[in-house]
């Protein structure tokens, strides 16, 4: 996968004000804790995330799409009614039908010439979308493309919370496939698609690779139910299959963008936690490469986990011009897609 035209025109996030800590969660679940003889602390240990975001119960993903959306049009040259496609790329949707883009699109008041659909693949939504949109944009069907996904983990963690207090037989064995619900967050992220005669001195998707093992499909699993969702994860297996699949899709991008490790300036992983940072970017032999993390502060955010931790690496100065970029998407399923970007 190659791409000469396609750049991220603009992008911007939007969080909110409402911290709840590992701690807060723990203290939560004292009876639990006390019950099985777990240690305080321990969550944060083993995932090394502190904190997470979260909304408003009630709030629904595409007023988040929509805050997000309007503060990267506030940077954008491209006007709404110019905008050719919207992707809503999140987990959470506001309802199986219609497609929550219908919703972002009337709040935002695009032109009725303008495509709309969601494109749901798990944590890999925001990253399929920008291959999806980039091809569409490469080929000449569009010139610009809005993607935007609104997460929010709130509803996980509640129903969560709740299984694991009023579940009787809930052991220590049989907690473990409910931690990580326990590490997702909440974030909403935008990011503007065009084709580069638009904005030619805009970071460049140079293209790169995809790879999915669906005989993993199994080990992550969500009910179905948008405004009650509860998951089972064999997080042990799932990160076993996923740094082997991480690693073929790097062996793949690397050929496809004729990359060495010396070629690249920074790399950005899906901000699952501590043990699946360290171990894919080791498994990569990338580890000498310099990389950013919000999973301390943030969680999980699913689909605005990656997108939000390249758009955080350069507010805070670590992204400068001319850099390589790889970014590594993964999504329970299996599948993962490698993205090379020139700054």
């Amino acid at each position: 996968m190659k791409f000469k035209n396609v750049v991220i025109e603009s992008f911007d996030y939007y969080l909110s004000d409402t911290i709840v800590s590992s701690t807060d969660i723990e203290m939560r679940l004292a009876p639990l804790y006390t019950k099985l003889k777990l240690p305080e602390g321990r969550l944060e240990l083993m995932t090394g995330i502190k904190e997470r975001r979260m909304w408003a119960p009630g709030t629904r993903p595409s007023d988040l799409s929509t805050m997000a959306a309007k503060k990267c049009l506030k940077k954008s040259q491209i006007k709404p009614h110019q905008i050719d496609l919207l992707i809503h790329a999140s987990v959470c949707r506001d309802f199986l039908e219609p497609a929550t883009a219908s919703v972002v699109h009337a709040n935002l008041g695009l032109s009725d010439s303008a495509m709309i659909f969601d494109l749901s693949n798990a944590c890999l939504g925001v990253i399929n979308s920008l291959v999806v949109a980039g091809q569409m944009i490469e080929s000449g069907m569009i010139q610009s493309a809005l993607i935007v996904s609104g997460e929010n983990g709130g509803p996980l963690l509640e129903q969560t919370i709740h299984e694991l207090l009023n579940n009787p037989n809930i052991d220590r064995k049989s907690i473990k496939k409910f931690i990580a619900n326990l590490t997702i967050g909440s974030a909403a992220t935008a990011i503007m698609l065009t084709h580069k005669s638009l904005s030619p001195d805009s970071p460049s998707i140079l293209g790169g690779a995809v790879k999915t093992d669906s005989s993993a499909n199994h080990l992550c699993r969500g009910d179905g139910n948008t405004h009650s969702l509860i998951m089972e994860t064999d997080s042990e297996e799932l990160l076993k299959y996923g740094i082997k699949l991480g690693q073929l899709t790097w062996a793949k991008a690397r050929e496809e963008l004729l990359w060495t490790p010396d070629d690249i300036n920074m790399v950005l992983t899906h901000q699952v936690g501590s043990a699946h940072e360290k171990l894919s970017i080791e498994s990569l032999e990338l580890n000498h490469i310099k990389t950013y993390r919000t999973y301390p502060t943030l969680g999980n955010t699913g689909s605005s986990a990656l997108p939000i931790t390249m758009m955080m690496a350069f507010e805070e100065g670590h992204i400068n011009k001319g850099d390589n970029l790889a970014l590594l998407g993964i999504g329970s399923g299996l599948s993962s897609i490698m993205l090379g970007v020139k700054w």
